[in-house]
């Protein structure tokens, strides 16, 4: 059965932020699989500095990095920047309109199949807009 890490753009662990992904001071990761959804741990962004440019590309390679560290597939947020070219290369990128990471797990189950077809196109991904 598939089973996705997945990163949540939330300062506190129950709300998404209303900023770009990329913006989050922490990343609330989990195991998620239809059967179950396991909270792994709470993630510090410390990557993410003072961009140079807006768009920064060692932005995205940082943020890409911390969360590759931790086998991160998909990614979850109410926006994206310009960035998600970038990093949809390396994730699924899934837009949600809800505002907490509980009623955005749902919305994962919910669509569990698309993510997972979207993973399996390799750097070739498209964001997965759920809004």
């Amino acid at each position: 059965m598939e089973r996705f890490v997945t990163a949540f753009a939330s300062e506190d662990g129950e709300t998404l932020i209303d900023r770009h992904f990329g913006d989050s001071g922490f990343y609330s990761i989990y195991e998620i699989s239809p059967l179950e959804t396991v909270f792994k741990k709470a993630v510090e962004n410390l990557t993410s500095v003072e961009e140079g440019v807006h768009a920064d590309p060692g932005k995205a390679k940082g943020v890409a990095g911390l969360l590759r560290e931790y086998g991160v597939q998909v990614v979850v947020s109410k926006v994206f920047g310009p960035n998600i070219q970038k990093i949809k290369q390396h994730f699924v990128c899934v837009m949600v309109s809800g505002e907490s990471v509980q009623d955005s797990i749902v919305t994962v189950l919910e669509n569990f199949d698309t993510i997972t077809i979207q993973w399996k196109k390799g750097e070739t991904r498209d964001p997965v807009d759920l809004k």
